[in-house]
Parts: structure tokens; sequence; C-alpha cells
């Protein structure tokens, strides 16, 4: 169990911003580590170290410092009364066990069949992270990312699941404090695994409808050829990320499956996972990779931290002209802390070429 030797919360408040960065000296083995979080207050906080190994105490202060300095020179205010140094779970890191259902895309051609079809329904893409979360009979939450490990709660989340009466297990997507939630895979009824999506839906609806607000939301879901085809459009008109289609008379299946399969995603813009390959000297941009091989570089906002070497991101862009090239207008997003690097392949990020968009 680490101690806190240090710690220390900062706030940015101007104009619509609202953010909080947190850091902390820790021990660590024989060692001391510095770590922080950093996001928008009250939601999910991006978490990691500047220090990769322990270092002795002294040391380990001095990163701390300059860290927290070079915070207070961007506009950040040291906030009193912060209790802990790094907000996530006690067991963080911890596999849970729980697993998502992944999907697979498909292109406007290929979805034209879910659209028709009465066996398919339809649901936003959320562009937020995947989190799936437990209520176990004792009343203690438990939150797994898309790996299935442990992760931290935002506090109205979890006050919202708490009141809900008897056990659950919930997939859904974490966007900024809101919880937008899709399927539920266990209730007091037992394990809903092996029941179809339309039935597991409706058990969805009854156990987390009624706290559904500002905190917890069911994700809204459309029936039927001619309101598909509406909602599709509604879609694309606000700009969103696209739209999930799933067969209703599926069971669940952990995993993405080599294709195909019962939950499609349908995105109108791209993003991939890419693994950080070096930050350019002298600029705010960091050189990206898939597998072996860069596909270009993206320029990282004032508004994140420049993620090191090694570190998986999040990225938006267009197109690939071609197999073998670079990402066309690359748009960063931030970090990826439920994503492998050996993900980050092109096979199995899925690349959109321009002959094909």
């Amino acid at each position: 169990m680490s101690e806190v030797i240090e710690s220390v919360e900062l706030r940015y408040q101007e104009g619509t911003s609202d953010k909080v960065y947190r850091a902390s000296v820790e021990s660590s083995g024989a060692g001391y580590v510095v770590n922080f979080a950093y996001g928008r207050r009250g939601s999910a906080l991006n978490t990691g170290t500047k220090t990769p190994q322990a270092l002795p105490l002294a040391a380990a202060e001095s990163v701390y410092r300059k860290l927290v300095q070079s915070k207070i020179a961007k506009g950040y205010r040291v906030h009193a009364g912060a209790e802990r140094a790094i907000p996530v779970a006690d067991n963080a890191g911890r596999d849970t066990g729980l697993r998502p259902m992944l999907c697979n895309a498909v292109t406007d051609k290929e979805a034209a069949a879910c659209l028709r079809s009465d066996t398919w329904c339809a649901q936003e893409k959320y562009d937020g992270r995947r989190m799936l979360v437990r209520k176990a009979g004792d009343g203690m939450l438990t939150a797994a990312n898309r790996k299935g490990l442990e992760i931290a709660c935002p506090e109205t989340v979890a006050a919202a699941l708490a009141s809900i009466g008897g056990p659950f297990t919930a997939d859904g997507e974490l966007v900024g404090d809101r919880y937008w939630v899709f399927d539920l895979l266990e209730s007091r009824q037992g394990d809903l695994r092996n029941c179809a999506y339309g039935e597991r839906l409706s058990q969805l609806e009854h156990v987390l409808g009624p706290v559904s607000g500002a905190a917890v939301e069911v994700a809204p879901t459309v029936f039927g050829a001619s309101a598909k085809r509406a909602f599709i459009e509604s879609l694309r008109g606000a700009n969103k990320e696209g739209a999930v289609f799933k067969d209703l008379y599926a069971t669940w299946t952990e995993g993405k499956m080599a294709s195909g399969g019962p939950s499609l995603k349908l995105k109108f813009w791209t993003s991939c996972s890419c693994v950080v390959m070096r930050v350019n000297a002298g600029r705010r941009s960091v050189e990206l990779g898939l597998g072996d091989r860069s596909v270009g570089s993206v320029t990282i906002p004032p508004n994140h931290e420049v993620p090191a070497p090694g570190q998986v991101v999040e990225v938006r862009y267009l197109y690939v002209a071609a197999v073998g090239g670079s990402l066309y207008q690359p748009v960063y997003l931030g970090l990826r802390d439920d994503i492998d690097a050996n993900e980050c392949t092109e096979e199995m990020q899925q690349l959109k070429y321009k002959a094909a968009a």
C-alpha cells in the first residue's frame, strides 16, 4: 500500500474552463514516485506518472515541485481542502473479470441492411470511454474499463447507481460526468448474458430507468426502418460520432468477433488509437505509430498534457490516402489508458482509406 508523502490540488477556472490537476509524491517500494491526474472537474480524470521508475525522496520532491510550478505558471491555482492525491479506485488496475462486448465497423452500404431489418435496433455511438459497473449485493460498486481493469467512477454517477435497489451489472459509455448505459448483464433476476438483447434492454429500462437524469441516462433506442433512417440523419446533422446497430435476438458475447457480429458501429468520422513514437523537438506535437510504422504527427492542444513516448492516444482523422500512408488532418483527442499498445496496429484499428471513403 503506497503512502502519500505530499499532494496538491490545482484548479484552473476561466470562461467555460473548469479544470483540475492533482499531483502527489507517493512511496513505491524502496523509493518514491510522482503521480498526477487531470481533467474537467467533476468528471473521471486521466491519470499518469512523471516517474516511470522510483526515485530517492529528494529527487522525487524536485520533480514534484517543478511540476506544480509549471502548472501555476500556466494559470492554475492551489485549491485548499483536497483530501486525496489521485482520484482512482482503491484497487485501481485490479482485474475485475468484467469485459464488454465490442463492435465491428461497417460502411454505409453494409449498414443499409441493419436499417431495413426490424430485427436490428439503433443507438447513438457515444464519444467517451467504455465503463462497466457492477453493484454487489452488499452495495459495493466496482467500475471497470474496456480491458476489465478497475477504474474510478465519478461521484455523481456512483451516487445515482448506488441508489438502485439490488445487485446489477451495467455496460455503457462515460462521456464527461454522464454515464450513458446501453446494456444490462446482470440483475436481481440473475445472469442475463444468455438472454436476447431485446430482453436485456427491457430489463435495463426497468432497473436503471427510474434514476435517469443528469448523471445516468439509459441510451435512447430506435426501432423500425423509417425511424432508424431519420435517427441516423439527425445524428449526422448534429455532428455526432456515429451510430450502433444491435441484433435484438442475439445473446451477449464477450469481446470482438473476427467480423460481423450482433453489434456493429457506423462511424460518421473516424478515429484510431496510436502509440506515441516520439515527442517532436521544439513543438507541441508527437509522432504517431501503428505497429512499427509511423503514420504522421499530431499537434497537442494547450489544454492537454504532451503525452510521453510509449503512451497510447486517440486521434480523429479524415482518412488515410493509401495503405502505408499517414493520417490525413489528424486531431488529438486525448490519452487512452484502456487500450494496450499491441492493439495499435493497422489491422486492429480498421483504418479508413480514401479509396473506400
